[in-house]
C-alpha cells in the first residue's frame, strides 16, 4: 500500500513538471517519514552513491567531449567521413551516419552528436538538392548510436548503479554500434536509390589520405580509452582523465583553435552539468533503496514469469516497456531511475548485465527520436526550419533499421558480448 502511494506521488509530481531530482527526493522523504525511518538515512543513502571513484568517470568523459568539441574537429570529420562513403548512394546521407559514429567516440552523446553535426550536414545537404526533413530525420537516426559507442556516459552511470565492470560495458557497446551504423547504411542505400539522391564521385587514394590525416585526432580519441584499458595500462576512470588530458594538448599545442576564455567556459558548463547528473543519481539511489526495500523488482520478476518463463520474451516484453518510457522520458532520468529497478529482474531470468545495460541505454535513446518528448526531433527541425509534423513523418521509415538493431542485438547476445568475454574471459 505504501509502495502503490509512493509511485503515485512520485507520477502526480512529474506529470505536474517538477524536475526529477525533487520528485524523487519528495517521494523518497515521503516514504522514510511514512514508516518511520530517521531522514538522516536518506541522506547517507545519497551521499554514499556519489562517493565513488567509478563516479568520477561521468565528469571526465563529459569534459573531454566538449573539450574535443571545442577544437572544431566537425567539419574534419565530415570531410573525412565524405572521402570514405560519399560515394555510396545516399551521398551526403551516408556521410552524416559515419560522422556520427566517428562524432560519437569523441562526445558519447546523441544531443551532442544531433547539434554539432547537425548543424553543419542539414543546410549541406538542403543546399546540394536533398529534402530538408530527410535531412534532419538521418541525422537524428544516426545521432542515436551516439551513447553506445564508447567513451559513453550513459553506460558508466549504468555500471555504476548496476554494480558491472565499466571496462565491459565499454568494450561491449563497439560491435552494437557497428550494427546499429550499418544497418542504417544499408538502409540509407536503398531509400536513396530509390529516392534518386545525388552522391559524390569516389575520392581517389591521396585524397582519402589527406582527409584521415586531418581526422585522425577523432579517430585516436576511442582508439586512446579502448585501448588504454584493454592493455591494463590504466581503469576506465583513469581512461576519461586521460581523455581529457588529450584533448587539452589539442586544444592548446595542436590546434590552438580553442582560447583560455572558452575552456573555462567548458569547464563552467561540464561542472553544472555533471552536478545535475550526480544529484539525480544520489537520489535515484535512495528511492531504489526503497524499491528493493519493498521487494518491487521480486513482484516485477513474478509478474514476468506468469507470462513466460523464457528469458528472450521476458527480455523482449522488457524492452517495450523501455521504448515505451523513452517516449517520456529523457533517457538519462529513465536510466537512473529504472536502472536498479530491472537489472534484479534481468538477473532472475540469466539475463547477462553487460548485455541488457547496451539494450536498455539504445532502447531509452530511440526515445529521444521520438514524439512527444524526442529531444534530438526537436534540435534537428530547429536545425532543418521544417515543421514537428514534417520531422515526424521523416523519421518514420528510419524506425526499420533502429528496431532492426533492437532485434539483432536481443536475439544475439554475442555481438555485444564477444569482445568483453574474449578480453575479461
Amino acid at each position: 500500500m505504501t509502495t502503490g502511494l509512493i509511485l503515485a506521488l512520485l507520477a502526480v509530481l512529474l506529470a505536474f513538471g517538477m524536475p526529477l531530482f525533487f520528485a524523487l527526493g519528495i517521494a523518497s522523504a515521503a516514504y522514510f517519514w511514512a514508516v518511520g525511518i530517521d531522514l538522516a538515512l536518506l541522506a547517507q543513502r545519497m551521499t554514499a552513491s556519489v562517493d565513488s571513484f567509478l563516479i568520477l568517470a561521468i565528469p571526465f568523459f563529459y569534459l573531454a567531449g566538449e573539450l574535443m568539441n571545442a577544437c572544431r574537429l566537425t567539419e574534419r570529420i565530415v570531410d573525412m567521413s565524405k572521402a570514405l562513403v560519399g560515394h555510396i548512394h545516399g551521398g551526403l546521407g551516408q556521410v552524416n551516419i559515419l560522422a556520427s559514429m566517428i562524432f560519437s567516440g569523441m562526445s558519447g552523446s546523441a544531443t551532442a552528436d544531433t547539434t554539432a553535426l547537425g548543424s553543419v550536414l542539414i543546410p549541406a545537404m538542403k543546399k546540394e538538392g536533398y529534402p530538408a526533413p530527410f535531412s534532419a530525420a538521418v541525422t537524428v537516426a544516426s545521432a542515436m548510436v551516439g551513447p553506445i559507442i564508447p567513451p559513453s556516459v550513459a553506460l558508466v552511470i549504468y555500471g555504476a548503479l548496476a554494480n558491472v565492470s565499466i571496462g565491459r560495458l565499454l568494450l561491449a557497446g563497439i560491435i552494437p554500434g557497428l550494427v546499429i551504423i550499418l544497418s542504417q547504411m544499408v538502409f540509407t542505400y536503398f531509400y536513396a536509390r530509390a529516392k534518386g539522391f545525388p552522391r559524390y564521385p569516389r575520392a581517389d587514394f591521396p585524397t582519402v589520405v589527406r582527409a584521415t590525416k586531418r581526422g585522425a585526432a577523432a579517430i585516436l580519441f576511442p582508439v586512446i580509452i579502448v585501448g588504454g584499458i584493454l592493455s591494463g595500462v590504466f581503469t576506465p576512470t583513469e581512461a576519461a582523465a586521460v581523455a581529457v588530458a588529450y584533448a587539452l594538448f589539442l586544444s592548446a599545442f595542436v590546434y590552438r583553435n580553442v582560447s583560455a576564455g572558452e575552456i573555462w567556459r567548458v569547464f563552467q558548463s561540464v561542472s553544472l552539468g555533471s552536478v545535475r547528473i550526480l544529484v539525480i543519481i544520489a537520489v535515484a539511489s535512495a528511492f531504489s533503496w526503497i524499491m528493493v526495500r519493498e521487494q518491487v523488482p521480486q513482484v516485477i520478476a513474478t509478474g514476468l514469469g506468469t507470462v513466460s518463463d523464457s528469458s528472450i520474451v521476458v527480455l523482449f516484453i522488457i524492452i517495450g516497456m523501455l521504448l515505451v518510457v523513452g517516449l517520456f522520458m529523457v533517457a538519462s532520468s529513465a536510466e537512473i531511475v529504472l536502472t536498479p529497478i530491472l537489472v534484479p529482474v534481468i538477473l532472475a531470468f540469466g539475463i547477462d548485465p553487460v548485455h541488457f545495460g547496451v539494450l536498455m541505454v539504445f532502447s531509452l535513446i530511440i526515445g529521444g527520436g521520438t514524439p512527444p518528448v524526442g529531444v534530438l526531433l526537436f534540435i534537428a527541425q530547429d536545425i532543418a526550419e521544417i515543421s514537428f509534423g514534417q520531422m515526424v513523418r521523416a523519421m518514420l521509415p528510419f524506425y526499420i533499421p533502429l528496431f532492426a538493431a533492437v532485434a539483432l542485438l536481443a536475439l544475439f547476445p554475442q555481438l555485444t558480448l564477444f569482445l568483453p568475454n574474449l578480453v575479461f574471459g
